[in-house]
């Protein structure tokens, strides 16, 4: 493994009962990723009433508060506070606070970046989901956009999974703007169209240990995220040209 600097964007609402052994999880992985070293971990607070915030400070973590509601905008304030940083770090992963992605899985997702083989790598769940993690529902939704996004996109994606590894540089291209449940398919539908590498790999995904899912808990959250998801892999196909030349200014600026 190569001496990466990394920094963790962890979205969280009402997670206190999974904080501490979030991360117990996170410091037991630190010798194993080395000369890898986790730089910052930063809770994007997405405006909890149950202690998460003060529970993660307690843990050395990194809090910023964000009252927007919404996956996106959680993942976006952290990122705003490690842009204002004095040096970026050179990979960004982000997982989810309620332990459903495991951060033993870590290196695996870390070993394509260091060799230089990827800008994006998606912890791919399917395959190794405990029973019960991963519903019918929640299938048949992630089938049809994957399936969405090998027509429009041209990438084979097994899966839309939240843990995942990117590099700073890659982040500052997709230019992301997303704010609720269409953050994770945003990414992956953006760095399809701009011809990005991209590497899946299994990783466990287990049931939450503690709380309520905000996405699978209820048919209302399922039926929100299913018809976000759609409505964005179908926007950014009609953007795609205007993804592309945006990307390409940029580069050449």
């Amino acid at each position: 493994m190569s001496d990466l600097v990394c920094d963790l964007v962890i979205p969280a609402y009402n997670e206190r009962e999974n904080i501490d052994a979030l991360f117990d999880a996170i410091d037991s992985i630190r010798p194993r990723i080395a000369p890898a070293v986790i730089r910052h971990c930063v809770i994007g607070d997405n405006n909890s009433t149950d202690g998460t915030g003060e529970a993660a400070r307690s843990r050395d973590a990194v809090v910023v508060h964000e009252a927007q509601r919404g996956y996106g905008s959680a993942c976006l304030r952290a990122l705003a506070w490690i842009a204002e940083q004095n040096a970026p770090p050179d990979v960004v992963v982000f997982l989810d606070a309620d332990l459903s992605d495991d951060p033993a899985a870590l290196p695996a997702l870390l070993q394509p970046l260091a060799e230089d083989r990827a800008d994006i790598v998606i912890g791919s769940r399917v395959k190794r989901a405990e029973p019960g993690a991963l519903n019918v529902v929640q299938r048949f939704g992630n089938g049809l956009a994957c399936t969405m996004m090998h027509l429009l996109g041209g990438v084979r994606y097994g899966d839309l999974g939240p843990f995942r590894a990117v590099r700073w540089s890659t982040l500052q291209q997709l230019q992301m703007s997303d704010r609720t449940w269409g953050w994770t398919v945003e990414m992956q539908m953006k760095a399809a169209l701009l011809s990005m590498r991209i590497v899946e790999v299994d990783v466990p995904y287990r049931r939450r240990r503690a709380g309520k899912s905000k996405i699978s808990g209820t048919i209302r959250g399922v039926v929100t995220a299913g018809t976000k998801i759609i409505t964005t892999i179908l926007s950014l196909w009609w953007q795609r040209g205007r993804i592309r030349r945006a990307v390409a200014a940029n580069t050449m600026s």
